[in-house]
C-alpha cells in the first residue's frame, strides 16, 4: 500500500501545485473573475469532450471492455444513489437555503475537474474510459435530481438540459465513435489530443483563482463544513469502494470509480447556490475546504483502493 500512497500522493502533489499556481495567479490578478469563467468554458466545452474522444480512441475494442463499460455505469449510479440516501439523511437545518447547499455538496463531487486528470495519470487511458462513463452519470443525475433539490422546483427539470450538456454530448460523441469502432484519422486526432491536453492544468488553475475566495475564519467556525467534509471525502468513498470490493468488481473500474467518489464537492455547488438564491458563501466554503482536505485524503483512498481492488 505504501509504495500505491507515495505514486497517488505524487499526482495529486502535481494538481496542487497547479492549484497553486492558479492561486497566485489570482492573487496577482493574472486571473480575474471573468478570466475564470472563459476557461471554465474552455474545459468543459473543449478540452473535456475532446479527452473523453481521445480516451475512447486509445481503448481497444473487446467483449471485455464492452461488459465493463455497463459495470461502470452500473457503479456510478450506485454510488450517486447511495450518496443521495446518505445526505439526505445526514443533513438537517431549519434554514432549508443551507440545508440544501449542504445536501448537494455532500452528494455531488468533483469528478470531471479533479479526478479525471487523476484517472489518466494513475490509470491512463482505460482510467479516462471509466471516468468519463462516471462523468456522464454525475451531469444526468445533477441535471435532474440536484436541480430539482437545489432549486426546489421540478418545473426546472427539463431534459434538454441534460442532452445538451457538454459532458453528457462528449461522453455520446466518443461512445458512438468507439462502438461503431471508427477511428479518428490523424489530422483530426492530433488537434483532439492537443486540446485533450488543457484538461489536466486549466482547471486547477481555475479552482486556485476560486481559492483566493476562501473565507478561512468562516468556515473554521461553520460545523456543517466539517460534517460536509467528513461525509464527502471520507465515507462516501469508503462505503463505494467497499460496496464494489463486495461485488468483486474489476481492479480498473474500481479504482476509477473511488478517485471520482474521492473528490472534494463540485464547483458546480457554487453555480446552482448562485442561481437559485441558496447560501453561496456556505457554497464556497464548501469547495474551498475540501478541495484543501483532499491533499490528505484523496492519496490515502485511492492508495486502499488499489491495494485491495
Amino acid at each position: 500500500m505504501w509504495d500505491n500512497l507515495t505514486v497517488v500522493t505524487i499526482q495529486v502533489a502535481i494538481l496542487f501545485i497547479l492549484i497553486a499556481v492558479g492561486f497566485i495567479s489570482g492573487k496577482f490578478k493574472l486571473i480575474n473573475k471573468t478570466g475564470a469563467k472563459y476557461l471554465t468554458n474552455v474545459v468543459l466545452y473543449i478540452a473535456t469532450p475532446c479527452i473523453m474522444v481521445q480516451s475512447f480512441q486509445n481503448v481497444k475494442f473487446s467483449v471485455d471492455i464492452i461488459r465493463n463499460f455497463g459495470i461502470c455505469v452500473l457503479c456510478a449510479v450506485l454510488i450517486q444513489v447511495l450518496s443521495i440516501f446518505l445526505c439526505r439523511a445526514i443533513f438537517r437545518s431549519k434554514s432549508k437555503s443551507r440545508e440544501v447547499v449542504l445536501r448537494f455538496a455532500g452528494v455531488f463531487s468533483n469528478c470531471g475537474f479533479m479526478s479525471l486528470p487523476l484517472q489518466h495519470a494513475i490509470l491512463g487511458d482505460e482510467g479516462v474510459f471509466y471516468g468519463t462513463v462516471f462523468v456522464a452519470v454525475f451531469n444526468i443525475i445533477v441535471w435532474s435530481y440536484g436541480l430539482v433539490d437545489m432549486s426546489g422546483d421540478r418545473a426546472n427539470f427539463k431534459l434538454k438540459k441534460i442532452i445538451i450538456n457538454p459532458g453528457v454530448l462528449g461522453a455520446a460523441c466518443a461512445a458512438v465513435l468507439f462502438f461503431l469502432q471508427i477511428h479518428l484519422p490523424e489530422i483530426i486526432l492530433s488537434p483532439i489530443q492537443y486540446l485533450a491536453a488543457l484538461n489536466t492544468p486549466l482547471p486547477m488553475l481555475v479552482i486556485g483563482y476560486y481559492l483566493t475566495k476562501f473565507n478561512f475564519k468562516k468556515s473554521v467556525a461553520d460545523p456543517g463544513i466539517y460534517a460536509v467534509s467528513a461525509v464527502r471525502l471520507i465515507l462516501i468513498p469508503l462505503s463505494a469502494l467497499l460496496l464494489m470490493k463486495l461485488f468483486s468488481v474489476d481492479a480498473g473500474i474500481l479504482t476509477a470509480c473511488t478517485i471520482a467518489s474521492s473528490a472534494p464537492v463540485a464547483a458546480t455547488t457554487t453555480m446552482f447556490a448562485t442561481k437559485f438564491n441558496r447560501d453561496v458563501e456556505l457554497s464556497v466554503g464548501l469547495v474551498s475546504t475540501t478541495t484543501l482536505l483532499s491533499i490528505i485524503t484523496m492519496p490515502v483512498i485511492i492508495a486502499l483502493a488499489q491495494t485491495i481492488g
